[in-house]
C-alpha cells in the first residue's frame, strides 16, 4: 500500500481484513501504535520504510488506519457483528448493541476520516504546523501549572479568585512588611502568566 494509491482509491480489501483480524485476536484490545506495528510486520505502509517514521508518515499511517476502523466500524453496524470501539489507547471490538447505530449519528471525527481528501489535502508542512501548535499549547498549560502553584492555586481556578489570592500574597511578601523581594517577583511573574 504506498499513500497515493490510498488516497486516488479506497482501501484495498486486503488492508481492512487485516485490521478486522488484528481486532479479532486481540480480545482485550489494542492501542493504535501497536495496531500500526502488526499492520506495518504485515506490509502494510510500505511507504513509511523500516526505520523511524517522520511526522508526516506517522499522519498518514494514523489516517488511513483511522479511515479504515471508521469504515470497517461502519460495516459491522450495518451486518450487526459488533461495535468497534475507537480510541488512540484502546482500539476494540465489543459485541453488538441494539442502539449502537445512534452513537455514530454525530461523530464528526467519522466523518473527517472518512474522506481521503483530508489526508490528501494536508501537506507536510501543515503536519508540522500542527504539531508545533501542539507544543506550545502543551508549554502554556506547562507555564500555567507553575504560576498557579506559585500562588498556591489549582485548575480549575478563575480569574476573580487569581487576583484575590495575588492581592492578598503581595500583601502578605511586600518587602515593605517584612516580606521577601525575590518571592514578590515571583508572584508578579504568575500573575502575568495567568492573566495574559
Amino acid at each position: 500500500m504506498t499513500t497515493n494509491d490510498s488516497v486516488a482509491s479506497p482501501l484495498p480489501e486486503s488492508f481492512l481484513a487485516a485490521v478486522e483480524a488484528e481486532l479479532r485476536q486481540q480480545r482485550a484490545g489494542i492501542s493504535e501504535y501497536d495496531l500500526l506495528k502488526h499492520l506495518q510486520r504485515q506490509g502494510f505502509f510500505v511507504f513509511t520504510g523500516s526505520g523511524a517514521m517522520s511526522p508526516y508518515e506517522i499522519f498518514q499511517a494514523h489516517f488511513l488506519l483511522y479511515h479504515a476502523l471508521y469504515r470497517l466500524r461502519d460495516r459491522m453496524l450495518d451486518t450487526q457483528q459488533a461495535w468497534l470501539e475507537i480510541d488512540v489507547l484502546k482500539i476494540r471490538l465489543l459485541p453488538y448493541r441494539q442502539g449502537s447505530e445512534a452513537m455514530v449519528s454525530a461523530d464528526k471525527l467519522r466523518d473527517y476520516y472518512l474522506d481521503l481528501g483530508n489526508m490528501r489535502d494536508t501537506s507536510e508542512d501543515q503536519v508540522y504546523e500542527l504539531l508545533a501548535s501542539f507544543w506550545n499549547r502543551l508549554g502554556r498549560n506547562e507555564k500555567r501549572h507553575d504560576a498557579l502553584a506559585v500562588l498556591g492555586l489549582q485548575d480549575p481556578v478563575d480569574d476573580q479568585t487569581i487576583k484575590q489570592t495575588y492581592r492578598r500574597l503581595v500583601m502578605q511578601h511586600h518587602p515593605d512588611r517584612g516580606g521577601d523581594k525575590v518571592r514578590l517577583q515571583a508572584i508578579n511573574s504568575a500573575l502575568e502568566i495567568l492573566l495574559d
